[in-house]
């Protein structure tokens, strides 16, 4: 893991079906339905459509025994077409389902927060430390025969652990953190190594990029801590639709990918299933790219100087304490400003004024962050400048978001200067706006947490995240749920303030954080409920 020298992480290959995942393989694409699993026709017509567009694995929601049962059928389905593309069931709550998907299916998705440990309650639990061994003896003995039954139909695991669903056992030791989600990997996945069993692919999600990032860098420095090399996926969990959910998967995934981390990628957006492809090849293409570009120097972690928030500040903006905007902000760089790339030979600046960073280099935040970490203390702000040719807005929102994203995250920059001649100013400024709102530097806007939807699904949610965007879009500094079910609604929705969760057919839950405040709404009445709650909790809005 290098944030300087672009070099894919060394991993074990994952076999699934007809395809690896990890080694010397590429980082394949992914994607989930949101038809109901028991609808044959419906499963096979849009996992095709995946598959057409360049989907290397199709997940489907598997609730129970049946649903698993039927994947059998999805399976035939596609084969009859002609499509031997793995199929993965995503199972929750629910063993049974999971060991009989196991007989259908190359790979199933079990959740260590929810696979053995019962459903969450968001209660602080007391165990002394023989208590909680005993619980881990209670996972190994569901585990072991899982495991027995995937070697017999040499089906792989997907371990995915999400920020939304961790057990209340994990929270009560751990807490809501980056280390409790590593945890609860790690957990099981001793067990699949004394049991000798390698196909196993790791995911660990969080609709907070900042979290996103931090917990898989944890997880990948504990996984080589502990001699384990099993591939990882990649994806930022209900990152919603649009701008935001294409700037925040490409922040939170380039930035990983940059770092030599994942294996397998899924971009997930609350659009068609078959959209999320393109986007997730672009973003895979792009990083991969960077591969034998100019080598950069390589700092010590040891000996990194620099720290955005002890930098000068940039004149006009002395107290401000978040990174500025070239063109929202300032809108004519003075010409004494110092420009800087970061290709050549650090030169002297004698003054306080900003320096604007460019880099010819393919590895745009590696030749920046090493350029930044050489300068060290001097006292100039360090205003980040990218340009990019390109025609297509959304080439530009997932390039600029995956350069400068990761350095954003690793702390470096007082400023960024998004130029993109081709593209309406306007769209730059929201791009500019959205990066820094994804990294949590400087919120602008309301925040949506929406999932991709799936089988669970109890409503139409493209449509309703429109609908509760429309209603709700001058709320600005609020983060706003909308789930499709409680799976992950109540988790995910810990960092949200307000919660739109499917209950049931036509039936709404509402939240204000994790606390449930109105159960089972008509859901035309739902949209209005939320707003009244909004209004009479938040007085300034």
């Amino acid at each position: 893991m290098s944030r300087y020298n672009y070099k894919r992480r060394e991993t074990i290959p994952a076999k699934v079906g007809n395809i690896e995942i990890g080694g010397k393989n590429p980082v394949r694409i992914q994607s989930m339905t949101n038809t109901s699993t028991m609808d044959t026709d419906g499963s096979v017509a849009q996992a095709k459509r995946i598959i057409e567009a360049g989907g290397e694995l199709v997940r489907l929601t598997t609730q129970g025994v049946r649903e698993a049962e039927n994947m059998l059928n999805i399976r035939k389905g596609l084969d009859r077409a002609g499509l031997s593309t793995p199929i993965v069931a995503d199972v929750h709550f629910n063993p049974a389902a999971a060991f009989k998907a196991v007989e259908t299916c190359e790979k199933v998705r079990i959740n260590p927060g929810n696979f053995v440990d019962p459903a969450r309650t968001f209660k602080q639990l007391e165990f002394s430390d023989d208590e909680y061994q005993k619980e881990l003896k209670k996972i190994q003995e569901t585990l072991v025969p899982f495991i027995d039954k995937c070697k017999q139909y040499n089906t792989a695991v997907r371990l995915g652990v999400n920020h939304g669903s961790l057990s209340d056992r994990i929270m009560s030791r751990y807490g809501d953190t980056p280390e409790g989600m590593v945890e609860s990997a790690l957990e099981y996945l001793r067990i699949f190594r004394r049991e000798n069993f390698d196909d196993v692919v790791i995911s660990i999600k969080s609709s907070n990029v900042v979290v996103m990032v931090q917990t898989v860098e944890l997880l990948a420095r504990r996984l080589k801590e502990e001699g384990m090399a099993y591939p990882l996926h990649l994806g930022v969990t209900e990152a919603g639709d649009g701008e935001d959910g294409r700037v925040k998967s490409a922040v939170g995934i380039g930035t990983l990918l940059g770092e030599g981390l994942g294996d397998t990628i899924r971009v997930s957006l609350t659009e068609d299933p078959e959209k999320e492809i393109p986007v997730a090849v672009k973003l895979r293409d792009y990083i991969v790219g960077r591969e034998g570009h100019s080598p950069v120097e390589e700092i010590p972690e040891s000996a990194s100087v620099y720290n955005r928030s002890h930098s000068v500040k940039i004149p006009g903006f002395e107290n401000v304490n978040y990174p500025v905007i070239i063109s929202v902000d300032i809108d004519q760089v003075p010409e004494e400003w110092h420009k800087a790339s970061a290709d050549e030979p650090i030169a002297e600046f004698k003054d306080d004024l900003p320096v604007i960073l460019e880099t010819k280099n393919r590895n745009i935040p590696g030749a920046m962050a090493s350029w930044i970490e050489r300068f060290g203390s001097r006292k100039n702000p360090v205003i980040l400048k990218v340009s990019y040719p390109d025609k297509n807005l959304e080439d530009v929102q997932l390039k600029a978001s995956a350069d400068l994203g990761p350095l954003l995250l690793w702390g470096y920059g007082s400023g960024i200067w998004i130029e993109a001649p081709n593209i309406e100013k306007d769209a730059i400024d929201s791009l500019a706006l959205g990066i820094l709102q994804a990294t949590r530097l400087r919120i602008s806007k309301t925040e949506y947490i929406a999932c991709p939807g799936c089988g669970r699904t109890l409503f139409d949610l493209q449509k309703t995240l429109k609908e509760v965007k429309e209603a709700t879009k001058e709320m600005k500094g609020l983060k706003i749920g909308v789930m499709g079910c409680i799976v992950n609604g109540p988790g995910e929705m810990a960092d949200a303030d307000y919660g739109y969760v499917g209950a049931g057919p036509g039936k709404v839950s509402l939240y204000k954080g994790k606390q449930l405040v109105k159960k089972n709404i008509p859901s035309e009445n739902a949209i209005p409920e939320l707003i009244s709650l909004i209004r009479t909790e938040e007085k300034d809005l």
